[in-house]
C-alpha cells in the first residue's frame, strides 16, 4: 500500500483556496476546543459566575493578537514555524519541534480519554472501548485517499455540531444575559490566573500552529494573500470564542439558579441540570466531537513539526500521524488516563512553546525581511505581537511555578 500524503496543491483554485482556509480556520478552533476547554470553562463559570465574561473577552483579544502574527508570518514566509526557527537561530526549530511533539503526545492521551468520556455519556460505552473506537475513527481519516480534504470537512462539520448543540443548551438554561454583558466590561471579580489559563489553553503548544501549518501546506502563501490570512486567523479565534461564550452561558444559567455542580464531572452535571437526561446525551456528543477533533489537530500538527527535517518523514507523514494516534491510544488503554504529573509537565512545556516560538517568529518579522520575501511587516503588528509576547512570558512563568510546586 502506498502512503497518501495530505493534499498540497501548488496553486489552489479559488474554491479549493476557500476550502483550505475554512479547514485551517476550523482546525485551529477545534484543536483549542478540547476536553480541557470544556472542563475549564465549566469550572471557571461556577467559580466566577457572570464575571467570567470579562476573562473571556480579555483572553480573546490576546488570542487574536497572537494568531494574527503567527498566521501572517508563517503565511507570508511560506515556511513552517520550525523552519523559520532554524533560519533565525540554528537549532531553535529542532527545540520547538521537540517541545511541541512531546506536549502534543501527552495531551493527545488526554484527548482520547475525552472521546471515551463522551461516548460513555452518549451511548454508555465502556471507556476503554470508547477510546479505542475513537482512535480508529481518527486513524481512518488519515488513511483515506484524500486525507487533507477529509480532515478539513470533518473538523468543520463537528465544529458546527458542537456550536449548535451548545447553543440549544444555552437557550434552555436561560442565563442572565444582561448581567453577563455588563460584567464583560465591568466585572465584580478579576482573576488574572484564569485569564492566563484561558490564553494558554487556546493558543498554547501545538494549537498556536495548527491552522497556520495547514494553511501553508494547502498552498496558500505569500504577501498577496495577507488579507485572506488575517481574516481566517481572526475568524478561527472568534469560532473558538463563540463556543466558549455559548458554553459559559449554558453553565451560567444553571449555577445562577443556585445549583452546585458535581465535582467528579462538572460539565455533565451542568448539562443534566439544564436539559435533563437529554442534556447528558448532548454533553456526550459535544465532548466526543471536541475530543476527536483535538485528537486530529494534535496528531496532524505534531507531525507537521517533523516533516521539514527529513524527506522520509515527508513521504510517510500520514503513516506517522497514524502511528502518533496509535501510540497515544495504546498508552491510554494501558494506563486508563494521563498521569496528572505528566499533564502538568506537558502544560508547562506548552506554556514555554508560546513565548519561545512567538519570540522567534516576531524576530523574523522585525529583523529578517529576507525570510518573508522582502515583505515590510506592519509596525502596529510588531507592537501588538510584542505585547502578546510579554503576556506569554507571564503565562510561562506561572506554569513553571505550578510545575515546581508539583514536583517538590
Amino acid at each position: 500500500m502506498t502512503d497518501r500524503t495530505l493534499d498540497k496543491p501548488p496553486a489552489p483554485s479559488a474554491p479549493s483556496r476557500r476550502g483550505a482556509l475554512l479547514g485551517a480556520m476550523f482546525l485551529m478552533a477545534t484543536s483549542a476546543i478540547g476536553p480541557g476547554f470544556i472542563t475549564q470553562t465549566t469550572v471557571f463559570t461556577a467559580k466566577l459566575g457572570a464575571a467570567f465574561a470579562f476573562a473571556i473577552l480579555v483572553s480573546v483579544l490576546v488570542d487574536i493578537a497572537i494568531q494574527l502574527n503567527v498566521w501572517r508570518i508563517v503565511g507570508v514566509s511560506g515556511m513552517r514555524a520550525q523552519e523559520l526557527g532554524n533560519r533565525v537561530l540554528p537549532g531553535a526549530g529542532y527545540a520547538l519541534a521537540a517541545l511541541d511533539v512531546f506536549g502534543g503526545l501527552v495531551f493527545n492521551i488526554g484527548n482520547i480519554a475525552g472521546t471515551a468520556l463522551g461516548l460513555n455519556a452518549l451511548l454508555g460505552l465502556d471507556v476503554k472501548v470508547g477510546g479505542g473506537i475513537s482512535a480508529l475513527v481518527a486513524i481512518a481519516i488519515f488513511l483515506s485517499r484524500r486525507a487533507g480534504v477529509a480532515m478539513d470537512r470533518i473538523v468543520v462539520l463537528l465544529g458546527a455540531v458542537m456550536i449548535l448543540l451548545t447553543l440549544y443548551v444555552a437557550f434552555v438554561s436561560d442565563p442572565p444575559l444582561g448581567d453577563a454583558l455588563k460584567q464583560s466590561v465591568a466585572p465584580e471579580t478579576v482573576d488574572f490566573l484564569v485569564i492566563t489559563t484561558l490564553i494558554g489553553g487556546t493558543v498554547g503548544g501545538y494549537i498556536t500552529y495548527a491552522g497556520a501549518h495547514r494553511m501553508i501546506e494547502s498552498g496558500l502563501t505569500g504577501a498577496e494573500h495577507v488579507r485572506q490570512i488575517n481574516r481566517s486567523a481572526v475568524t478561527g479565534i472568534l469560532v473558538t470564542a463563540l463556543m466558549r461564550v455559548l458554553l459559559f452561558l449554558a453553565v451560567l444559567g444553571v449555577v445562577a439558579g443556585g445549583v452546585t455542580l458535581a465535582k467528579e464531572n462538572p460539565p455533565s452535571s451542568a448539562f443534566e441540570h439544564a436539559a435533563g437526561e437529554a442534556g447528558v446525551r448532548l454533553f456526550g456528543l459535544i465532548m466526543w466531537s471536541a475530543a476527536i477533533t483535538s485528537v486530529i489537530g494534535a496528531s496532524y500538527t505534531s507531525v507537521s513539526f517533523l516533516v521539514s527535517f527529513s524527506s522520509f518523514v515527508e513521504r510517510h507523514r500520514n503513516r506517522l500521524v497514524v502511528a502518533f494516534i496509535l501510540v497515544s491510544a495504546v498508552i491510554y488503554l494501558v494506563i486508563g488516563t494521563t498521569p496528572a504529573k505528566l499533564l502538568v509537565l506537558a502544560g508547562a512545556l506548552n506554556g514555554m512553546i508560546l513565548p519561545f516560538g512567538l519570540g522567534v517568529l516576531m524576530w523574523a518579522a522585525a529583523r529578517r525581511r529576507d525570510l518573508l520575501g522582502g515583505y515590510r511587516y506592519p509596525r502596529w503588528m510588531l507592537v501588538l505581537g510584542g505585547v502578546a509576547w510579554v503576556m506569554s512570558l507571564y503565562l510561562s512563568w506561572d506554569l513553571l511555578t505550578e510545575l515546581d510546586q508539583l514536583w517538590r
